[in-house]
């Protein structure tokens, strides 16, 4: 049934970001209409782009922001109900539930699971957390959460911005990883600046964070090629994170993921492995011990947190036998997401206009598990699970990508600051009656 659906998955819609503040276009909007004019090469890629997409814990709304600092969030069936009745006509604006021009880049938007009413949005050009309540239509946050000033021996001040945010889904904590390799936790009881800050070994940016479910663990990954984990079950570690003072705590352990991938015979054999950026991880939410993630290269696979060995690897052909290839200092930092079952890993192709869907299950009949044989697919077919990856053609390259909860629809933010839709294509979403 699952393959079934995978190859059904079509582009539906394209909802580029056209719109407006005040009847003058956003600068989302102004953005794009200087890359369209220019052909794309003279506007930094900065500039440009959708950074980051999230649904709500039920899937009613849709969340998204902008480099160029666009903060939207969409009744999605309002949205989806659209695509019947798109052609050459723009997305109605008046459906939309919030559209903020904030003129700063945001990098990262989280929903908080406690209350569906907030977002939360950070930038690493800034060291602020920006909440938001959708329910009031305000360019002013409800609440600005602030990181510690921190200064070199020289005594100047250090710049943190940050780039991903997590939250623990029984209190009041919210964390967000920085731009000088720590991850920081604020706890809103108590105040606007951090109670506690999860140091790593590197001065790089930790560009993605993930927290268990039983919020016990804390993984982290970025700059240097590595994974870092924070344990804060229990002894000394649970004491620190319960403390309302700062504290500075280092992960109990971390993996260089280079040296796990030298140790997979085949791929070393066909490939240079050295140490990568890692753009993303992300919790398999059918399999809690399987840890995704993504390197700048394009390459994706799953670390198996219980034994701390890649399991699965998918490698797509390197970017520059591709005619859009972008060097790697000004790719798009990718963040991609899982489906809500079946294991299945959804990817912006680094150098296609595309999405891969990863087939990541736990077992040596996924195609891209490190032990998988050639003479397994047909056992497998005998057990009725048909497993292949497969990319989909898409009209604009892919930066983040978000699926639906309960209906795994995907969401897609672009390049080009669109909003694509991928689903099974329909006739018509509600009935007349």
């Amino acid at each position: 049934m699952l393959d079934l659906l995978i190859r059904s998955y079509s582009e539906v819609a394209a909802f580029p970001h056209l719109y407006q503040v005040d009847g003058a276009p956003c600068q989302s909007h102004t953005n794009r209409l200087i890359g369209e004019a220019n052909g794309d090469g003279h506007l930094p890629f900065r500039k440009q782009g959708i950074s980051a997409v999230d649904f709500d814990n039920k899937g009613i709304y849709l969340v998204s922001v902008t480099k160029s600092g666009c903060l939207t969030v969409h009744d999605f069936e309002a949205l989806y109900c659209q695509i019947p009745e798109l052609t050459c006509l723009k997305e109605d604006e008046s459906k939309h539930l919030m559209h903020l021009s904030l003129n700063q880049q945001l990098d990262a938007v989280r929903w908080n699971p406690l209350n569906q009413d907030e977002v939360v949005c950070a930038s690493v050009k800034s060291n602020k957390l920006l909440i938001f309540d959708v329910g009031y239509v305000s360019s002013d946050p409800v609440e600005v959460l602030r990181t510690r000033q921190t200064t070199t021996v020289n005594g100047s001040s250090i710049h943190k911005g940050l780039s991903d945010v997590a939250f623990t889904k029984n209190d009041t904590r919210i964390l967000a990883s920085d731009t000088h390799g720590a991850i920081n936790v604020w706890d809103r009881r108590v105040n606007t600046l951090p109670c506690l800050e999860l140091a790593s070994a590197s001065c790089g940016t930790l560009n993605s964070i993930q927290l268990n479910a039983d919020n016990q663990i804390i993984f982290g990954a970025g700059k240097h090629g590595l994974v870092y984990v924070w344990d804060i079950r229990g002894g000394r570690a649970s004491a620190t994170f319960q403390s309302l003072k700062e504290i500075c705590h280092p992960p109990v352990t971390s993996v260089k993921l280079a040296t796990l991938l030298e140790k997979i015979g085949s791929l070393k054999a066909q490939a240079n492995i050295v140490p990568k950026e890692i753009h993303s991880i992300d919790i398999d939410p059918s399999c809690p011990y399987q840890l995704a993630f993504h390197l700048v290269d394009g390459w994706s696979g799953v670390l198996d947190t219980n034994n701390f060995q890649v399991t699965h690897i998918h490698c797509p052909p390197p970017a520059w036998l591709n005619d859009s290839y972008i060097p790697a200092d000004l790719s798009y930092l990718r963040k991609p997401s899982w489906l809500s079952t079946g294991s299945i890993y959804l990817i912006g192709s680094s150098s296609d206009c595309g999405i891969h869907l990863l087939d990541f299950y736990p077992s040596t009949n996924s195609p891209s598990h490190v032990d998988y044989k050639e003479d397994m697919q047909e056992n497998s077919r005998r057990h009725n699970r048909s497993n292949q990856n497969r990319f989909i053609s898409l009209s604009e390259g892919v930066i983040s990508c978000a699926a639906h909860p309960l209906y795994n629809a995907i969401v897609a933010g672009t390049k080009k600051t669109s909003l694509l839709v991928i689903s099974q294509r329909q006739e018509s979403c509600r009935s007349d009656d």
